[in-house]
């Protein structure tokens, strides 16, 4: 009840109105969150390409990007402000950095601005992935 009272249509007999609105009702407002997620922020709706293949491997890549945005936020950031983030959030802060590029022979290195404030969190993302086992194929 309040000012913005929801009316919901069902069928299902043996359930009270707050069972319904808990256990139905507001999970479809979190999956709607969710696919707006992969719509804004990852571009999941650029499907405009005539081919099937094209626009499939599109989504695949879309979906891929969120797995790893989740993974990222449930294991490396838990803890942090960006633990239950937006990946354009978590883009915004992390990656989209002005940075140094040096390139050695064996190595890149990227210089941080001395001011930026997410240094030490980018540092824990950095060593996170670096210790990543390296899958090779076959």
């Amino acid at each position: 009840m309040g000012d913005n009272p929801r009316f919901v249509v069902t069928s299902i007999k043996n359930a009270s109105a707050k069972c319904i609105n808990e256990q139905f009702y507001c999970p479809r407002g979190q999956d709607e969150n969710y696919i707006k997620h992969l719509k804004n922020d990852l571009s999941c709706d650029r499907t405009s390409d005539m081919g099937f293949r094209a626009n499939a491997l599109r989504m695949y890549y879309a979906c891929a990007a969120y797995v790893l945005h989740y993974e990222m936020r449930t294991t490396v950031l838990e803890g942090t402000d960006l633990q239950r983030a937006q990946p354009s959030t978590v883009i915004a802060k992390l990656f989209k950095i002005a940075v140094k590029v040096v390139e050695y022979k064996d190595r890149v290195k990227l210089h941080l601005p001395s001011s930026n404030p997410m240094k030490v969190l980018l540092q824990r993302v950095t060593d996170a992935f670096a210790a990543m086992p390296v899958l090779k194929p076959g």
